[in-house]
């Protein structure tokens, strides 16, 4: 299976969910609204600190864009060339009842509507992705296509799986690297190792390269983060994870895919605990009242 194949594939096949398949052209609403298949942010809001009842609650119930999301969506669209129009709205803040008025029309138009101060700063941290020797070799124009979907069935539990990648480069000799498009508050190592853990984004490393295996398109694909700050300079560092993240992402997948199967199976999709919970106090406040008070 490969891109030229399916390269007219922009809706889904007929039934329940959505074919298994590459879909170049996919809608970014009808792709997140395939309530039969598991993404990998689903699966990381299966287990904890989450559990399957928030995650069952956040699929029936989805949430408008959030005004926190503007910036990100902004930036991902400058870097991959692919998505809502930015519009720019030339107010200094969103106080007065024009300027609201404004960005609820542009939202309603399918846009994503932007202090002029928001739009100068996203066209500098685009141009910043740009001047980055790897960065802008990974996301360069003709190298690939932005937001392509797969979907895939798990083997072990029959469940489908999907995955949207930012970029997906064109077939070539070599190894096939994905590159996805982190914007962050700090783009250095060590804050970055953090957010990994944060966000899960080891356990997004393993199901992107899991979805690159199941559609034919390489037999052993490597994926890198593109992360980029969000104040000036717009600093960008690109990272690629260990051997031991990789395996806990894995791992962790796993689990998750395993319980989404049985949930669904027996439509009983736990809180955090179904029994009495046995608590202990935080270490931390258990050793300073150790010592005050015993």
């Amino acid at each position: 299976m490969t891109i030229t194949a399916l390269a007219g594939a922009s809706a889904p096949a007929a039934g329940p969910g959505i074919a298994p398949g590459i879909y170049p052209s996919l809608p970014i609403d009808v792709y997140h609204a395939d309530r039969w298949s598991l993404s990998s942010s689903g699966a990381r809001k299966l287990l904890a600190p989450s559990c399957p009842a928030l995650f069952r609650y956040e699929q029936d119930h989805p949430q408008p864009p959030k005004r926190t999301f503007d910036m990100g969506n902004a930036a991902h669209r400058l870097v991959l060339g692919d998505g809502p129009d930015l519009v720019a709205v030339e107010a200094d803040d969103w106080r007065t009842k024009a300027a609201r008025e404004e960005r609820d029309a542009i939202r309603a138009d399918g846009g994503v509507p932007l202090l002029a101060a928001e739009y100068d700063q996203v066209q500098a941290m685009a141009d910043a992705i740009r001047r980055h020797p790897v960065a802008s070799a990974l996301f360069a124009p003709d190298s690939g296509r932005p937001e392509v979907s797969v979907f895939w069935t798990d083997g072990p539990t029959g469940i489908t799986r999907r995955a949207r990648f930012d970029w997906l480069p064109h077939p070539r000799s070599g190894r096939l690297i994905i590159g996805d498009y982190k914007t962050c508050r700090s783009a250095e190592p060590s804050a970055l190792a953090r957010a990994v853990d944060e966000y899960g984004y080891h356990c997004q490393d393993d199901w992107y390269r899991a979805a690159a295996r199941a559609a034919g398109l390489a037999d052993d694909p490597a994926m890198v983060f593109v992360c980029q700050e969000k104040t000036a300079p717009y600093l960008v560092t690109v990272v690629e994870l260990d051997a031991t993240a990789r395996r806990i992402g894995a791992a962790r997948n796993r689990r998750a895919i395993d319980l989404f199967a049985r949930c669904t199976e027996t439509g009983h999709w736990p809180g955090y605990s179904d029994d009495i919970t046995y608590l202990s106090l935080p270490v931390w406040a258990e050793r300073r009242d150790e010592e005050e008070y015993l």
